[in-house]
């Protein structure tokens, strides 16, 4: 993961911005969770980073894995909600496809711990609670690859490319951003996004267009 700048997480005293204790135990466990590692963060140093009890905690969430778990859904469900609008918008497909590319790619990287935890962290969770993340996780790129296909049957993409491994190969580029994007570096998530987009568009354009 890029340099960050960030050292050992500091106690939040206030709720300055509105987020309820929930989120700020989430969010501060996504934190300490990138930057330590999982199995190297205890629950003790989330709820003092909190300023908060272990009760306090225990009332929203039993275990470190409980907060595991509430770090995916909550990414998995931003995202799916974007795309979704995204992919109900009026605009033709291929300006759908292109902000829906650019959008994962900016949102992962506006959430770069949680995306650093969903990838390093997987592993840990019991198997049917990764099952239940991976399937949420499947729904997301099957909805994406749904406007691949949708090109691909206008004539408007490329038939000898799978949808299946366009939408893989797209997805690969942005499990890992992580390791080298630097949120001090020349390029804006955004033009990051739109860069990642233009490439899968131009990868899928009919020969005659390129």
């Amino acid at each position: 993961m890029a340099a960050r700048g960030r050292g050992n997480a500091a106690p939040v005293e206030s709720d300055a911005d509105g987020a309820s204790l929930p989120q700020r135990l989430v969010r501060i466990a996504s934190r300490m969770f990138a930057e330590r590692g999982f199995e190297s963060t205890s629950v003790q140093e989330i709820v003092a980073a909190a300023g908060v009890t272990k009760g306090a905690m225990y009332h929203y969430y039993a275990s470190k894995d409980d907060l595991l778990v509430e770090i995916y859904h909550r990414m998995l469900a931003m995202q799916t909600k974007r795309l979704n609008t995204i992919a109900d918008g009026p605009e033709p497909v291929l300006d759908r496809l292109r902000e829906a590319a650019a959008d994962v790619v900016v949102t992962t990287l506006g959430n770069i711990d949680d995306a650093v935890v969903y990838f390093r962290s997987m592993h840990l969770l019991a198997p049917d609670r990764s099952a239940e993340i991976r399937a949420e996780r499947r729904r997301y790129h099957e909805r994406f690859r749904a406007l691949i296909e949708q090109g691909q049957r206008e004539g408007l993409l490329r038939r000898d490319v799978s949808a299946d491994i366009a939408t893989h190969n797209f997805f690969g580029g942005v499990h890992h951003l992580n390791s080298w994007y630097q949120f001090d570096g020349p390029m804006s998530p955004r033009e990051v996004g739109d860069a990642f987009a233009d490439l899968l568009l131009h990868g899928l354009a009919p020969t005659a267009a390129r």
